[in-house]
């Protein structure tokens, strides 16, 4: 069965770190494919290891937004 899920990847200082949005986990690397790969590898783990909720495996919705949050900051 093919699941797809979303992957964000940022660079932290030397490494490429890899989450998966839907299922909460994360992995890295030394370069995005690696990081991607990582990140493939700890899914598969994960499924295997663990039942996931069934909302996270079969939902195909998804909003990705950015909002401009104003914090009052005490100098």
């Amino acid at each position: 069965m093919l699941f797809k899920y979303s992957i964000l990847i940022e660079k932290e200082e030397t490494w490429y770190v890899s989450h998966c949005v839907e299922l909460g986990i994360a992995s890295q690397g030394k370069t995005i494919e690696e990081a991607k790969e990582n990140i493939r590898e700890a899914i598969e783990l994960y499924i295997e290891s663990f039942t996931p909720r069934e909302d996270l495996l079969y939902s195909n919705e998804k909003i990705f937004m950015t909002m401009d949050i104003e914090v009052p900051v005490n100098v």
